[in-house]
């Protein structure tokens, strides 16, 4: 899979482009003729700052940050700040390599520097590309320059849509063929790997067994792209609590089951449109994900659109995220326990409901402004009304017993992007 910059930011100015080629040489771009090895390097950085004003939960970007704006800090740098470099070698027409790394603000606190990507391409015909090592997980409209905040017109992708596939990478292999039907391209990619994400010294989120097929349609304007894909997940952040379930026979057994994410299937599709002639744009995704786990079934989407106006580009968007809730689950039943363990059972009950009602309903209304002041530089301004609701907290973490679902959250954030 290969969105080109000239798609993806096409009217930014050139010289980012010119970036954008250097920093996606892994990419499935046909390889030059010229046989002579080259090197290349760039970079890329984020200084974000955001504000919400409610105080009982946490407005983040990420469900992999474990803290945000609101009730960790009014104003926080963590949500959106990060700061990225590439190395590419290109070898001759056939075999290349890229290793990226980046450091931003993990779940633990830290401020861990991490290889985005790692891997080798073999170029084995001009349309026909085979990778090995760590490749970008190729699910979205932006999964190539997904870290890149220069690369698209908001502060940040849409948390609703992108927030739902937090992973970014996966340590396999892909496959990608590409062809023409007429004027059209197409590029058709097969991909299989796995992946470990650190939280903390005792959790952890492993995927394996995660594989999928992306079909990229381009044509003039308009670029389309739907993926489908699966994994195994293991995620132990809430395993403790869930195994005291089982000390209360096969209910708890069958409640801890249910809900835990022991090597359980998950699948999920995409299906996202760009379409941009130039002096504005529309860009739209939708996806869908199934999770036999608390994580349940989910769908979400996005619509935003902006005018560009020579340096500015005003933009508006509208997002949504559905979890399933699971309002049936009464949990344990506390009939004919002794009062010691009827106790431990209530507290369980609450503990259970608590998790489930992290199932993610939210809506976002958002309006921002693009100014692209200098050249490699971008300043950006983005207001969002963030609406939690039946119950839930939405995307917010962190939120405190008096957390109150159905209120609208005001969150302000700028940015300061830029590539070198």
């Amino acid at each position: 899979m290969h969105i080109t910059p000239h798609q993806t930011i096409r009217h930014f100015p050139l010289r980012a482009c010119a970036f954008a080629a250097i920093l996606f040489t892994a990419g499935l771009a046909q390889a030059q003729d010229s046989e002579a090895a080259t090197w290349t390097f760039g970079g890329f950085a984020t200084l974000g700052v955001v504000h919400s004003d409610y105080d009982q939960a946490d407005f983040t970007s990420s469900a992999l940050k474990g803290e945000g704006a609101g009730w960790s800090k009014s104003l926080s740098f963590v949500p959106d700040s990060r700061f990225g470099a590439q190395l590419g070698y290109r070898h001759d027409r056939k075999w290349s390599a890229v290793l990226q790394v980046g450091t931003e603000h993990r779940f633990d606190g830290s401020y861990r520097t991490e290889v985005e990507w790692g891997n080798i391409k073999y170029q084995a015909t001009p349309d026909l590309a085979l990778r090995v090592g760590r490749i970008a997980l190729p699910i979205f409209l932006a999964a190539d320059y997904r870290k890149i905040g220069y690369a698209y017109p908001w502060v940040r992708t849409p948390v609703e849509v992108y927030g739902g596939v937090p992973i970014t990478n996966s340590d396999g292999v892909d496959l990608a063929y590409r062809w023409r039907n007429g004027s059209v391209k197409h590029t058709t990619q097969f991909f299989w790997g796995q992946t470990d994400i650190y939280l903390t010294e005792t959790t952890d989120v492993k995927a394996r067994d995660m594989g999928g097929l992306t079909h990229t349609v381009e044509s003039g304007s308009t670029t389309f792209r739907v993926s489908a894909f699966k994994a195994n997940l293991n995620v132990n952040i809430v395993r403790d609590f869930l195994d005291a379930f089982r000390a209360f026979g096969p209910q708890g057994v069958a409640i801890a089951d249910k809900y835990d994410i022991i090597n359980k299937r998950t699948t999920g599709m995409t299906v996202g449109v760009n379409y941009d002639p130039g002096t504005w744009f529309l860009m739209a995704e939708a996806g869908r994900m199934k999770s036999d786990s608390f994580f349940s079934t989910s769908h979400g989407a996005y619509i935003s659109t902006g005018l560009r106006r020579g340096a500015f580009t005003p933009y508006v968007s509208y997002a949504y995220t559905r979890g399933e809730q699971f309002k049936d689950e009464q949990g344990l039943s506390l009939a004919g326990l002794p009062p010691r363990f009827a106790a431990i059972g209530a507290g369980l009950n609450g503990g259970l409901k608590e998790l489930l009602g992290t199932v993610a309903i939210q809506s976002n209304v958002s309006a921002g402004l693009r100014w692209d002041f200098h050249t490699d530089m971008a300043l950006k301004v983005q207001f969002e009304r963030v609406k939690p609701s039946q119950g839930s907290r939405g995307t917010l973490r962190n939120a405190t017993p008096a957390f109150q679902s159905d209120r609208a959250v005001n969150v302000t954030s700028a940015a300061l992007d830029f590539v070198f």
